[in-house]
């Protein structure tokens, strides 16, 4: 950009070129306390790490018009307790969330089915009640009742077993 008439310039401009600084840094390890070395940390109330989680989210939106909630149950109760067995899905896959985790999640509480069963539907208004207000601990405990087995199978497998075997799909 050229500077004003006004502006004072040196006489005679000093050509610019690269010079490298008196000192070169060390080179970098991850030597840092908190680097995490392996996989990720395994315990209670850890929950399941993976990549784009919050994916998860967007796709429950397309899910509410379709769950078939009773009286006293709150959609957002019901996501928030889906939405971590959807991501424990995820993350024993190694990837982000998709359709089927959450198909899956909402399939084995009943939440697709307008007749599910009277025991289920009694059992589930009880567990997802006030998730959606902080209760960690409550919904971590939905997430871990639900055995691996259940989390390893295809969404046509979980449809066919849902009605008759409710109780092994969801861990009681």
């Amino acid at each position: 950009m050229a500077a004003p008439r006004f502006a004072p310039t040196p006489s005679i401009d000093t050509s610019r070129a690269y010079s490298s600084p008196p000192v070169a840094p060390s080179s970098w390890s991850p030597d840092r306390k908190a680097e995490v070395q392996g996989f990720q940390p395994v315990g209670e109330q850890l929950g399941y790490q993976g990549p784009d989680q919050g994916f998860a989210l967007k796709i429950a939106k397309g899910f509410e018009p379709r769950l078939q909630l009773q009286r006293g149950e709150h959609t957002a109760d019901v996501v928030k307790g889906c939405l971590g067995i959807a991501l424990r899905r995820a993350s024993m896959f190694s990837r982000a969330p998709v359709v089927h985790d959450l198909t899956i999640a909402f399939t084995i509480w009943g939440f697709l089915d307008a007749s599910a069963p009277a025991e289920l539907v009694a059992d589930r208004t009880a567990r997802f009640a006030g998730l959606s207000h902080g209760h960690y601990t409550e919904a971590r405990a939905i997430v871990d009742m639900v055995p691996e087995a259940t989390l390893r199978m295809t969404p046509q497998q979980v449809a066919s077993a849902y009605p008759a075997q409710w109780r092994e799909l969801v861990g009681l």
